[in-house]
């Protein structure tokens, strides 16, 4: 069984898979890595006996890192970075710098061309909205980075004297503000979806 972990800005996230089976284990906040090994042994699913592996992917920073590796350290079990190369599992890495490329943008580019054989567009929604363009030949041909849908909604409603914050709804022609601010941040990232699409 290996042990995935996925250090993102926001959360750091879990998951257990064997050859039959996926299990998502409770997340953590990053801004509480240091709580991580607790965390950890607060997993009732996780048993270190049965873990063959950690794979990791992190976006989040050194500190996240060496936490991570003093943990996975202390149950003596393999530990694999993973890291954006020019080439690997059949996708060619387009970008300029290729090792500068995030680690979870590149990992998703290796998991949708190991199921899309095709031109695609590869998208992630978290903290921050990613859409990366993949070609049916392997090659990584660049993407965008834009605010995720609550981090456009705070910013706008932190430099924003009047407004308050309040849970929105999408509506094509809102009526009040707070649906508003979430029918906004939603076009906006169909926008850019639409757009990349398109190109």
């Amino acid at each position: 069984m290996k042990l995935l972990i996925d250090a993102g800005n926001s959360q750091v996230k879990f998951a257990l898979i064997d050859a039959a089976s996926w299990c998502d284990l409770p997340s953590l906040a990053t801004a509480k890595i240091a709580q991580l090994s607790a965390h950890l042994q607060c997993c009732k699913d996780l048993d270190w006996s049965r873990i063959t592996a950690v794979w990791v992917s992190n976006v989040a920073g050194n500190l996240v890192a060496s936490t991570v590796q003093q943990a996975v350290a202390a149950h003596n079990v393999p530990l694999h970075i993973i890291q954006a190369q020019g080439a690997q599992c059949g996708v060619q890495n387009g970008y300029e710098n290729a090792v500068q490329l995030g680690s979870d943008r590149w990992a998703m580019l290796l998991a949708a061309r190991a199921l899309c054989q095709d031109d695609c567009l590869v998208v992630s929604c978290g903290t921050a909205t990613t859409i990366d363009a993949l070609n049916a030949q392997g090659e990584f041909l660049g993407g965008l980075i834009l605010p995720g849908l609550d981090l456009m909604r705070s910013s706008l409603l932190a430099r924003t004297a009047q407004l308050k914050h309040a849970d929105g709804r999408y509506a094509k022609f809102p009526r009040n503000t707070a649906d508003a601010i979430m029918s906004g941040a939603l076009q906006a990232t169909l926008g850019a979806l639409l757009q990349q699409y398109a190109a």
